[in-house]
């Protein structure tokens, strides 16, 4: 690709676990960088895969790619995964042979989509998709009252400082609207001493909370998840890959909740390997869960 958007983690463990089959069609609703899309398409020759994205880019930058090398045996849409039955309805699919969902924030979107990074300074916005959300982060600093705004960064960011920084939002909205990310990324490194001596910048959990919250991000997950068993085929396999305890809580409690329907393949999460996390940094805290429908 001539762009990286996104280096994939734990390919060889979904290909594994997929069971890729010969005429049998995958379902990836995170395309992101095409790289898992692209190891279900290498793996055999005559299985196809069903691509969704809900970040324009993702499919504009890496979509044509892919069609180019693969034809009519990748289709790549555009959508929200929680809408996943509106999808496959509106192109007349019931069923697929497996599913994969990787829950991961890709470097290009923290790069490159407004508000994302306390790094660069850019306008609070942090939406994945402005077609799917309205509201802003900038919006949520400045209206939401200090409870609210401790309640989002500890519920979704699990940062314990979350009342000091709430009220040092609320005090600072007094004098001055909340525009761009540095101003956010400032204010928690002024309340934090010695934070440049911190392994991670205190700003970390507050921007991850925020966009977990603007995005509807495990709000989405369930209801993918809900969704999901409908469209497998018997023995058809669903491969989640969550980068964070909440997510992986939710898959984990999803894959249990609904034994009746599920063969749980992974008692235990599958990581990356050493080889991997020496690579790609990322994968480091990556998680994959794979169930079976009976």
């Amino acid at each position: 690709m001539n762009e990286i958007y996104h280096k994939s983690v734990l390919v060889k463990e979904v290909i594994e676990n997929l069971n890729i089959e010969e005429n049998k069609t995958y379902l990836d609703v995170t395309f992101g960088g095409g790289g898992h899309t692209r190891a279900i398409l290498e793996q055999n020759p005559t299985c196809k895969v069903i691509a969704v994205d809900w970040d324009k880019m993702a499919v504009k930058i890496n979509g044509p790619k892919l069609k180019e090398e693969y034809g009519d045996r990748v289709k790549i849409l555009w959508g929200n995964f929680a809408l996943i039955d509106r999808l496959l309805k509106k192109e007349e699919i019931e069923y697929v042979d497996g599913i994969l969902a990787d829950f991961g924030t890709s470097q290009y979107q923290i790069k490159k989509k407004e508000g994302f990074s306390f790094n660069i300074d850019s306008p609070l916005d942090m939406r994945m998709s402005q077609s799917h959300q309205y509201i802003k982060a900038s919006d949520v600093l400045n209206r939401f009252t200090q409870k609210e705004l401790s309640d989002i960064f500890f519920n979704y960011g699990q940062e314990y400082k979350s009342r000091k920084i709430a009220q040092a939002i609320i005090e600072y909205r007094k004098k001055r609207k909340f525009v761009t990310s540095r101003q956010l990324a400032e204010l928690i490194e002024n309340i934090t001493p010695g934070f440049r001596r911190l392994r991670i910048h205190p700003a970390t959990k507050v921007f991850q909370a925020l966009r977990i919250f603007i995005n509807k991000e495990l709000e989405n997950i369930e209801i993918f998840l809900s969704k999901s068993i409908n469209f497998l085929n018997k023995n058809g396999r669903i491969a989640c890959i969550s980068f964070h305890s909440l997510e992986d809580r939710i898959v984990k409690s999803f894959f249990k909740q609904n034994e009746d329907k599920l063969k749980i393949i992974t008692k235990k999460p599958i990581t990356a390997n050493p080889q991997e996390i020496g690579q790609n940094l990322s994968s480091r805290s990556a998680k994959l869960r794979v169930a079976e429908k009976k």
